[in-house]
């Protein structure tokens, strides 16, 4: 009950807040800005959402293709149409509450591929690790190609850091949690070796040996030049879109790929906020582009425009993907169930 009431709560507080940004950017507006941003959406070049579509497909799919590389070290080798599905699915999932996708995409796929879900989330957390390594060197990477745009920002947000009154704060939370995280550690060793025989804590043991395979399939990679070569594919897809996109408003159609990597890396934290990037993607995106010199209502517009193509193509095909999901699986079983009469008959 309390789980589920701490749920229920999260998504309340992140859905909320991308609402409260939504009415906050129209809010702000002057009659002008509106004026600016509804004429940029109108005069949107709609046709180039087509290889949008397409882009955000491959990425999904080389996602689905990059977790079967990182599940056969464990010994299984899952469809593709299976792990294609269940991962947009977990997509379509996360655009309501976070990170509840990650659980339901590895529940499904130990259901219908017969995998033990502690291995498979195991593999999960090895994705986001890497995932969150990949975003670093690209924060990296966009900041060296624009230093003197990104690097003077950067920078001035640091200095306000470090002269402003909140650094000893920041400090004593950090190191409150570095402390807190190691008590922890030290009571769950114990517990774990006062208790050994009890059942539930050999269930929870169980349950982490699995999740330690799962982690450690990262070290028996085979196909590590494919899980990388699928790693480098995601990420292009991801600013393939934007840098596409650009050109669906004239007014931004001249920003190049310079412009698409400093949008990518703060609307991918945007999406990271809030379910589905629900107010914080738009506003993320106006933020980058006034450093190119965009007007507000029309780096909004832009923001929208993408968030809208971006969401419709979870919704329809989340909703595709799981309907195939249980079809597909549902008369493999049956297939399944007559041929074994047949053959009993026989």
């Amino acid at each position: 009950m309390r789980r589920k009431t701490g749920v229920i709560l999260q998504y309340i507080i992140f859905l909320g807040g991308g609402i409260f940004l939504i009415w906050w950017q129209f809010h702000n507006m002057t009659p002008n800005q509106t004026v600016k941003f509804k004429s940029a959406l109108a005069g949107a070049d709609y046709r180039i959402l087509i290889p949008i579509v397409f882009f955000a497909l491959a990425s999904h799919i080389s996602r689905a293709l990059r977790w079967k590389i990182l599940l056969e070290p464990l010994g299984y080798k899952p469809s593709s149409f299976n792990t294609f599905c269940v991962t947009m699915v977990g997509y379509l999932a996360n655009s309501f509450v976070p990170r509840l996708g990650e659980i339901l995409k590895c529940t499904l796929l130990a259901k219908y591929e017969k995998i033990p879900v502690q291995k498979l989330i195991g593999t999960i957390v090895i994705e986001r690790i890497f995932d969150i390594f990949c975003y670093f060197i690209f924060i990296c990477f966009t900041v060296l190609i624009q230093y003197k745009l990104v690097g003077n920002f950067v920078k001035a947000e640091i200095a306000t850091m470090v002269t402003g009154n909140t650094t000893l704060s920041l400090w004593a939370t950090v190191l409150a949690t570095i402390a807190i995280i190691i008590a922890a550690f030290l009571l769950f060793r114990f517990i774990f070796k006062k208790f050994a025989s009890a059942k539930l804590l050999q269930q929870i043991n169980n349950f982490i040996t699995g999740l330690k395979e799962g982690i450690a399939s990262i070290k028996k990679l085979q196909k590590i030049g494919w899980f990388l070569f699928y790693t480098l594919l995601i990420w292009s897809m991801y600013l393939l879109q934007i840098y596409i996109g650009f050109s669906a408003i004239e007014q931004v159609s001249h920003l190049g790929l310079n412009a698409a990597c400093s949008v990518l890396t703060l609307a991918t934290l945007a999406m990271i906020l809030t379910p589905g990037g629900i107010g914080t993607f738009p506003t993320a995106i106006f933020l980058v582009l006034s450093l190119y010199k965009i007007d507000q209502s029309i780096g909004e517009a832009f923001g929208w425009l993408m968030w809208g193509t971006t969401t419709f193509i979870i919704l329809f095909f989340g909703l595709l993907c799981l309907a195939s999901l249980l079809f597909i699986n549902r008369k493999k079983q049956t297939d399944i169930v007559l041929t074994q009469s047949s053959s009993i008959i026989k």
